[in-house]
């Protein structure tokens, strides 16, 4: 599977394959599974009489999920590494200006993400800005955080290292910093051509945390990664990561990939996203279908950034 993709298209791959699954998720989020037109007629534009979500919103435009992947992204190139006071202030720029949004419209952000990003604009730092509490593990962190992995080039411990900080921005508890750790290792192990990325990922996971840990013990209980996904495409960010892996480890192609996140319902655009990008480095840049990376608005704001991503990996 992976012999026949080179880095470039399965880095290309795994930045286009977040933002159009995001954009795919968009018409149809909050709907119940029941109420989802069949797979076949998933689309970017739905067909006609159902009840879309942000109904306002043209079809091919990425929600919160890509503009703070983007937002992400931007900070790593522009500040050579992961500085989370320029993270921050970009956020903020998303927040009030729509920086990193389609048309500059923001039309979608998570609760945990608004009362964090409040936080910033009142002078609170961004390590401590995130919600801590256990009831404040949605998935904003692990939505966004893919870019790191396919920047970062360094130690599988400062990787590790750097999705928590990522997640502390707007969601400090550990189980989410768990999750962005977890997500990332993944798929450095696909960008590598790992045909068992998910178990070796775990099992670093394991070793850098130590059974003694914090982090160890959320890993455990709360994530179980040895056990079947059984993923219900809800915000809960365990439940995002095992629908996730749900979808990716039984599907076999992009396409596959993102339409069986998307039947899951509920937080489709996120769900989509998540799973789109490690679909996209999975199964390389032109395993997306050509339709919808035409249908994608907004690429003018992409382009940039994924040529310096790619200088930055061939440097």
């Amino acid at each position: 599977m992976f012999g026949s993709l080179t880095r470039k298209q399965r880095i290309q791959g795994g930045l286009w394959g977040l933002l159009i699954g995001d954009a795919l998720g968009v018409p149809y989020e909050f709907h119940q599974p029941a109420d989802l037109p069949p797979k076949a007629q998933l689309e970017m534009q739905p067909p006609s009489g159902f009840r879309r979500a942000h109904a306002g919103v043209p079809c091919g435009t990425w929600s919160d999920d890509g503009a703070q992947a983007l937002v992400l992204l931007a900070s790593l190139l522009n500040q050579k590494g992961l500085q989370l006071e320029d993270f921050a202030r970009r956020l903020i720029n998303w927040y009030e200006h729509g920086y990193m949004a389609v048309d500059f419209r923001v039309f979608d952000v998570g609760v945990q993400t608004a009362t964090a990003i409040r936080k910033l604009m009142a002078g609170i730092v961004p390590e401590q800005a995130g919600g801590v509490d256990v009831s404040a593990n949605g998935n904003g962190s692990l939505m966004r955080v893919l870019p790191l992995a396919l920047w970062h080039q360094g130690t599988d411990e400062e990787l590790v290292y750097l999705a928590q900080q990522q997640s502390l921005v707007t969601h400090r508890h550990l189980r989410s910093q768990v999750c962005c750790a977890l997500y990332c290792l993944w798929a450095r192990g696909l960008l590598n051509e790992d045909d068992l990325a998910w178990e070796h990922a775990v099992t670093i996971l394991r070793h850098i945390f130590g059974e003694n840990s914090e982090a160890y013990t959320e890993l455990e209980l709360h994530i179980r990664p040895d056990e079947m996904p059984l993923g219900k495409g809800s915000g809960y960010v365990v439940d995002s990561l095992n629908s996730v892996r749900m979808v990716v480890l039984q599907e076999n192609s992009y396409e596959d990939v993102v339409k069986a996140a998307l039947a899951l319902g509920h937080d489709t655009d996120t769900t989509a996203c998540i799973a789109g990008g490690l679909a996209g480095i999975k199964y390389g840049v032109h395993a997306i279908p050509e339709r919808w990376l035409q249908a994608l608005r907004g690429k003018d704001l992409v382009e940039p950034l994924l040529a310096d991503l790619l200088k930055s990996n061939y440097k």
